[in-house]
């Protein structure tokens, strides 16, 4: 295959990793954009995510499709329950001091992955796409008749994978819609500006932590239950979503969602580009030097504010 046909499909695969690293950075980003609050818990969330769209799709059986949009459902719903208990019951006690969040969280990462060990099992598991039709792509040249289409051999991506681009779209915009239109947008954003003073005003703060920490959580579920039937449902596979989660929100700017979703976007296409001509560690590499210059040469991220 040609390069530029070769280039057309990376780009694909990499849009396709963007679109799962934005859910999964945006839940990170929101979560400390808010509560100030560094969660190192969160690729376990994303993996609790994952082994239950398994466990549901498992247990309704029969038509992947109706097993599928229950997990899409009630996955994201469950995990963020769960996230926002953990909220309520520990983060609350320790009054979302920055140091001893760190600690919890990574108290929380091991309990919910020793449990998820014990009751789901050490193997990886497959879930199956509700749909997976492989769509050929085209391609042009300019020959001496003109512009023409032909269709290279091997020059295709599944109907799933365009469905996960545009869930990611959709998902975006309805979280755009809910923070810059909605009333619970203009509380969460009167939170992360001043909390103490939003707390004067009446807003329940401590109701409100908890809301965005379910939210960040369900958003990590929700990237993982698009993935999990590209790749499989694995008690250890939460380690490189908060890895890249991370990156991204370092470059981005800490709390920045514009960031976020940019950095994401940047991230997971160069991943799935340099992984496809290249080895996937090299694209790994590359990302962290990518954060160590932008910590050395703008600390506060691309789009993060500036610290006085």
């Amino acid at each position: 295959m040609e390069f530029g046909p070769h280039f057309m499909l990376a780009t694909l695969e990499g849009l396709v990793q963007a679109s799962v690293l934005t859910l999964t950075a945006l839940g990170l980003s929101l979560v400390f954009g808010v509560m100030r609050v560094v969660n190192v818990a969160h690729g376990e969330f994303f993996m609790l995510g994952a082994v239950l769209a398994w466990w549901i799709t498992t247990m309704l059986g029969g038509n992947a499709a109706v097993g599928f949009v229950v997990a899409l459902a009630v996955a994201p719903l469950l995990v963020g329950t769960i996230a926002a208990a953990a909220d309520w019951l520990i983060l609350r006690r320790v009054e979302y001091d920055p140091e001893r969040t760190i600690v919890v969280t990574i108290g929380l990462l091991y309990i919910i992955q020793q449990t998820t060990l014990m009751t789901y099992g050490p193997d990886a598991h497959p879930v199956a796409a509700p749909f997976n039709s492989r769509l050929a792509l085209p391609w042009f040249e300019f020959a001496d008749d003109g512009f023409q289409l032909y269709w290279p051999w091997g020059l295709s991506i599944t109907s799933y994978k365009l469905f996960v681009i545009g869930a990611a779209i959709v998902t975006l915009l309805i979280l755009w819609l809910v923070m810059a239109k909605s009333r619970i947008g203009l509380i969460l954003r009167a939170t992360q500006l001043d909390s103490e003073t939003a707390q004067a005003f009446g807003i329940p703060v401590e109701r409100v932590y908890a809301l965005v920490f379910g939210l960040g959580a369900a958003l990590a579920a929700l990237g993982a239950v698009l993935v999990v039937p590209i790749q499989q449902a694995h008690y250890l596979m939460g380690a490189d979503p908060l890895l890249l989660s991370f990156i991204v929100v370092i470059i981005g700017g800490l709390g920045s969602l514009r960031g976020t979703v940019l950095a994401a976007i940047l991230i997971g296409l160069s991943d799935g580009i340099i992984s496809v001509f290249f080895t996937p560690t090299l694209a790994k590499i590359i990302a962290t030097l990518f954060v160590a210059m932008v910590l050395v040469y703008r600390p506060q991220g691309l789009f993060g504010a500036k610290t006085a």
